[in-house]
């Protein structure tokens, strides 16, 4: 019979406590709470960059695979360039033959320099002679006839000399801008000729190879991923609502889902004044205060940026307020708190309740 009341009674022990548990019971407690703000994004090696083509055409050759380490300037992807290698082929003939008449042109300057001193010769005697008849005309020396004959020839001297000099520097500008024009097309020609080689913009890794050969690409196509090897920051998204709040070298605490069960410490370290109008979100940087052993690009990564700590302050369950402004006590009475910080899981109670009462958790 004993054993039967035993039996008969577990059932309504378990039912009592079950009850209390159902009800939510719980007190205050002292404990640490964190403010944070929430940021999510991705791993990025630093200075990474996706390389995009300059020009348009076929992709004729892939000359680097993925996880293969770059130096600046190195050759990637070759692009069809036939027509422009036959533009920077004729560019090169056309350079070539104004070379050719850039002779001919040197050889008319070198004579027009000869008419240019033989005229200044020339303008120095006949000036020499114009001097002295002016100055015997007043002595009647001289008939004005024959006076005249030598200002005349003077006249006629000095405007000789001076075309024949306008003649000369507009040959030499002939020359200097056939010369340079030539130099620039060719130069222009080897430059387009050139962008048909897709390099690198500085050493790092190669992380991957977006592309295949035979691919018909344009400018907007992305080719390839770069970054420094070993060296990796986290890019993160902050909501512009508590943008306000995040400020350069404040400490984050890093998760992963790579990593699943630690947590990484990181510090703010950029900040871009912009918001993005589609996300509504503002991006900022950090760096690892101490790195995981092993990371790759976009790996994802989810922080919370420590605002301020608070340390033993009363504390309750977030779950347990109601309306954000009140407690449940005496079982089903509603009593109004006040709250300071308050984090994911926990808030401050800073007044309406003390250590030693009891709450409950609402239903």
């Amino acid at each position: 019979m004993k054993l039967v009341t035993i039996f008969r009674l577990l059932p309504v022990l378990f039912l009592v406590s079950c009850s209390k548990k159902d009800k939510g019971e719980l007190q205050p407690t002292l404990g640490t709470v964190t403010e944070s703000v929430y940021a999510s994004g991705v791993v990025k090696s630093e200075n990474q960059y996706t390389v995009y083509s300059t020009v348009n055409g076929v992709l004729q050759q892939i000359a680097v695979t993925a996880g293969q380490a770059i130096v600046k300037g190195e050759s990637l992807f070759q692009i069809e360039s036939e027509k422009a290698a036959l533009n920077t082929e004729n560019a090169r003939l056309a350079y070539q033959l104004s070379q050719e008449s850039n002779h001919y042109i040197q050889d008319k300057i070198g004579e027009l320099e000869t008419k240019v001193q033989a005229a200044k010769d020339k303008l120095a005697l006949d000036e020499s002679v114009y001097n002295r008849n002016k100055n015997i005309k007043q002595y009647n020396v001289i008939s004005e006839v024959d006076y005249e004959r030598v200002v005349l020839a003077y006249k006629n001297s000095k405007s000789n000399y001076e075309a024949t000099l306008k003649q000369l520097s507009q040959l030499r500008a002939q020359l200097k801008n056939e010369q340079s024009r030539s130099n620039i097309n060719l130069k222009i020609n080897e430059k387009a000729q050139s962008d048909f080689t897709v390099k690198s913009a500085f050493s790092g890794e190669l992380f991957d190879v977006l592309v295949k050969e035979g691919t018909l690409i344009t400018t907007q196509t992305p080719l390839a991923i770069i970054g420094e090897k070993n060296s990796y920051l986290l890019a993160l998204d902050v909501d512009e609502n508590d943008m306000v709040k995040v400020k350069i070298g404040q400490v984050m605490e890093v998760t992963m889902d790579s990593y699943k069960g630690k947590v990484f410490d990181a510090t703010v370290d950029k900040i871009y004044p912009i918001m993005d109008e589609r996300s509504r979100t503002f991006k900022i940087e950090a760096h690892f205060t101490a790195p995981p052993k092993q990371l790759y690009p976009n790996l994802t990564a989810e922080a919370n940026i420590i605002i301020r700590t608070k340390k033993k302050v009363l504390t309750i369950p977030k779950s347990y307020l109601v309306d954000n402004t009140y407690v449940l006590v005496n079982d089903d009475e509603k009593r109004k708190v006040t709250i300071g910080l308050s984090d994911y899981q926990h808030v401050e109670i800073v007044g309406g309740l003390n250590a030693t009462e009891t709450i409950y958790k609402p239903k």
